[in-house]
């Protein structure tokens, strides 16, 4: 049996973020399928329906029977309320398998910033380079996942 990281091979930017964590770009039906068969069980969509995928893919999450949950991350959703929600989705999956993914993973690594640096311990600047593995290019995105667990770090 694969691991989910092994499911997601030809994904870009497929990281290992944690050991219950996987993170990417958007995985095709294939890799969906092959994640079932890895064991995975969430699946966090960071991408607004509206985005082309290819497939319905959230037909194909009833389907393989993932808890599929999707908070969009653009520019307008970028806000404090959404990285609650993302902080507070991977809490509740505690170490249960996970898949956080948008298209490239640039989103990704700014919404993970947070649960890296409040709730993993790591520093800023471990959570900026986990964040750049997982695909973060975007100065912006970088920023807002950083601002918002400095506002929090703490409390």
């Amino acid at each position: 049996m694969p691991t989910p990281i092994e499911a997601l091979q030809g994904v870009v930017n497929a990281n290992q973020a944690l050991p219950h964590l996987t993170t990417g770009g958007q995985p095709t039906a294939q890799h969906f399928r092959a994640l079932r068969a890895a064991g995975l069980e969430i699946v966090i969509d960071i991408r607004d329906p509206m985005e082309p995928r290819g497939y319905d893919q959230e037909a194909l999450m009833t389907e393989l029977g993932f808890d599929y949950q999707v908070i969009v991350v653009n520019e307008g959703t970028m806000t404090d309320a959404t990285l609650d929600r993302i902080t507070e989705s991977l809490r509740t999956a505690g170490d249960r398998p996970t898949l956080v993914h948008c298209q490239s993973g640039n989103r990704v690594g700014g919404a993970m910033i947070p649960h890296l640096m409040l709730d993993q311990g790591m520093t800023e600047e471990e959570a900026t380079m986990a964040a750049m593995r997982m695909g973060l290019r975007s100065a912006q995105v970088l920023q807002w996942g950083v601002e918002y667990a400095k506002a929090r770090a703490g409390k």
